[in-house]
């Protein structure tokens, strides 16, 4: 199977790491030798409810049985999708009350941006250095980062960038903006935390010139972090929320979400602004609302917080210079990129899953599913602590 995993499917490196997978179950995957391999990474942070749970699996098979697609994004109602975004509207702030579905985190971003520009009338925007909000020509346009995107111009125009936590930036935010787009914690960056009050200024600064503020919560929402989306720990609510990964606990799946006055602006003048023919999709819905509702009703979010500190507590080690992030979207920061690289290579002959981050590299990913029981962090810190007593 590897050979010809590398010999008829298109790669994104010259060495994938080429697990044979067999099956996954809850914390770990299964290669074609019968081996468990304990995941820290959970699909870059898309598996929130661990692999194959019991609720999103049924859910998926419940409604592939019923029907599966029927028509176009927009002109059915079909049960999955209008559950689902009605209960999403309930459990965000006012204001972010109708949900566009779409197929990944980068279409969603790439209708946030149409949808900012459609809406004020202007063109400019302003992105941070070092984020990243996807590889679609327009999600790609948002980079800084000239080697990654310099093989790809020309690029959307008019795209200017700030220093994340920087309040002096902030003048750059004119009447002439028509968006900020913010990660609301960098991802491929390290996982960077927003400074205290940061995006609260930004949003206020956006209100003051008529800009709106949309904010990436792909990675750090539904729980990641230890609140159904992340901007609820800063004190500050976009304009616009763009999310996906573990939004559907492994499908393929992205939305972006707005007020009714901002969002209608998509359908007029020209009607269909944007448009999927897969967004919405009933099989992937069903698997969205079964994850909203496991969240909502368990511990699992509130747990995040103690698995957190779990983590924290137990990776303590010369090698680890610092840990990023919040909740369980941390980041292993090394004294080298050589020990951070060497760890996750290692750690893989150990049957443990880690990854790397797409800037920082003296990191190493942990964003393992939010399901992930204590003892099995116990046992992966154990690995970890272990493989850099000799890296």
């Amino acid at each position: 199977m590897k050979d010809d995993f590398l010999k008829y499917q298109a790669q994104t490196s010259l060495y994938p790491l080429g697990m044979e997978v067999s099956h996954a179950k809850g914390s770990y995957i299964y290669d074609t030798n019968g081996e468990a391999h304990l995941d820290f990474v959970a699909g870059v942070s898309a598996c929130s409810l661990g692999h194959c749970h019991p609720k999103v699996v049924d859910a998926i098979k419940e409604q592939a049985e019923k029907y599966m697609h029927v028509m176009v994004y927009g002109e059915y109602a079909q049960s999955p999708a209008t559950q689902y975004v009605k209960l999403l509207a309930q459990n965000l702030p006012k204001g972010l009350d109708v949900t566009y579905l779409v197929n990944s985190g980068t279409e969603a971003m790439e209708g946030a941006i149409k949808l900012a520009r459609r809406y004020t009338g202007r063109s400019r925007i302003v992105a941070a250095k070092n984020a990243y909000h996807g590889n679609t020509m327009g999600s790609l346009s948002l980079m800084d980062f000239e080697e990654r995107k310099g093989a790809f111009r020309p690029l959307i125009p008019d795209v200017h960038h700030i220093n994340f936590n920087s309040f002096e930036d902030l003048e750059m935010i004119t009447d002439k903006t028509a968006c900020v787009v913010l990660e609301t914690i960098q991802g491929g960056a390290g996982f960077i935390v927003p400074k205290k009050d940061y995006l609260k200024k930004v949003s206020e600064r956006c209100r003051q010139v008529g800009a709106l503020l949309i904010l990436d919560e792909i990675q750090p929402g539904f729980g990641r972090t230890g609140k159904l989306f992340a901007f609820e720990h800063f004190n500050c609510t976009p304009d616009i929320l763009v999310i996906g990964k573990g939004m559907a606990s492994g499908m393929p799946v992205g939305a972006f979400t707005s007020s009714k006055n901002i969002m209608q602006t998509l359908s007029q003048n020209p009607k269909m602004g944007h448009i999927t023919t897969f967004g919405g999709n009933p099989v992937i819905a069903a698997a969205s609302l079964a994850t909203l509702n496991v969240l909502l009703h368990s511990s699992i979010i509130e747990d995040t917080r103690k698995k957190e500190a779990l983590f924290r507590k137990k990776l303590v080690h010369p090698k680890i210079k610092e840990i990023r992030g919040k909740g369980l979207m941390l980041a292993l920061i090394m004294e080298t990129p050589d020990i951070a690289n060497n760890l996750i290579l290692k750690a893989k002959d150990e049957n443990l899953i880690l990854f790397w981050l797409l800037f920082e590299q003296r990191a190493v990913r942990i964003s393992p599913p939010l399901t992930i029981s204590k003892e099995e962090i116990t046992a992966g810190c154990d690995i970890i602590l272990r493989l850099l007593d000799r890296v």
